[in-house]
């Protein structure tokens, strides 16, 4: 399953965008999305969805 970034709590920071070894994440319309056809969840790079892990705002970053 893919990952989702909640856009009402997205601050717009970048965070996540450099760290998806997919580079499923991109910023559209001014918030970030991810493409759930290129999101693996960091499986065979990570031990974590590193969108998640490098997320300042908890709980932002989640399982669709």
């Amino acid at each position: 399953m893919a990952y989702k970034i909640i856009a009402s709590q997205c601050t717009v920071c970048g965070a996540c965008e450099f760290e998806c070894p997919n580079a499923a994440i991109s910023l559209k319309n001014d918030i970030y999305v991810i493409n759930p056809a290129k999101c693996t969840q960091c499986e065979g790079h990570f031990d974590a969805p590193q969108c998640a892990v490098v997320c300042p705002v908890p709980d932002t970053c989640v399982p669709a």
